[in-house]
């Protein structure tokens, strides 16, 4: 069974929305901990849309799980990183206008600065890895780059429009699974899963750890809102 990694950086996006203190991520992580979450998974973009610096420092200091910090090959936050040290640093791309990650990093094209970041990660004594699309040409990079954990990006299994085109973006990750253990990697996978898509991608075996966050922030909206307001209305009689 591969570990669950919670990433949590719409908890902060609610948060931001207000400027203000709630919902704190940090406590938001420390809840995911106790429910059984392997890792926390939070996203210190450059542009700072959601998880703040302030963030990561205390996810370092609060939690017990593994701390995995995604982030861009960006200087400023390279620095960042090898100054709080998460357990392990999971390197992406990133676009200023996106909603969200849109694929995985091309580390084929971006090789030279790709693999100086993981040079840079691991001389300070972070864990590595390359959120890749399941490509052998990438995974081969990923390799080359001195990279030992990759994270394989499942949004497109996640968002196919029909069970033929789900079969064919799942059977590449299988393959992209199965080619990454052959040279030695660990592999992770993550990005658009959720509570109807999640099992058949952690029956893949090879699997270290699964990653997802929004889907399971929507359905703790749902479960909690009922106690929530019930426990409001008490307090307001």
């Amino acid at each position: 069974m591969p570990r669950l990694g919670v990433n949590i950086d719409h908890v902060a996006t609610l948060r931001q929305a207000r400027r203000g203190k709630f919902p704190d991520p940090v406590y938001a992580a420390l809840l995911c901990e106790r429910a059984g979450a392997g890792s926390i998974v939070a996203h210190l973009r450059e542009d700072r849309r959601h998880i703040q610096d302030s963030d990561i420092k205390m996810l370092r200091k609060k939690i017990k799980a593994k701390l995995n910090l995604e982030m861009s090959i960006a200087p400023e936050i390279l620095k960042i990183a090898c100054a709080i040290k998460p357990c392990q640093a999971t390197l992406v791309p990133e676009k200023r206008k996106e909603l969200t990650t849109e694929g995985g990093l091309d580390v084929t094209l971006n090789f030279r600065k790709v693999a100086a970041a993981v040079n840079k990660l691991k001389r300070a004594g972070i864990r590595a890895s390359l959120f890749i699309d399941p490509d052998k040409d990438q995974i081969d990079s990923a390799d080359r780059a001195g990279a030992r954990i990759i994270e394989l990006h499942t949004g497109r299994y996640a968002e196919a429009k029909n069970i033929k085109q789900r079969n064919k973006f799942f059977n590449q990750i299988e393959a992209a699974v199965n080619y990454a253990l052959s040279k030695g990697l660990t592999v992770n996978a993550g990005h658009g899963l959720d509570y109807a898509n999640v099992r058949r991608i952690a029956g893949i075996k090879g699997i270290k750890e699964l990653n997802i966050g929004y889907s399971i922030i929507c359905k703790a909206l749902y479960t909690g809102l009922f106690k929530a307001v019930s426990e409001m209305r008490k307090l307001s009689k």
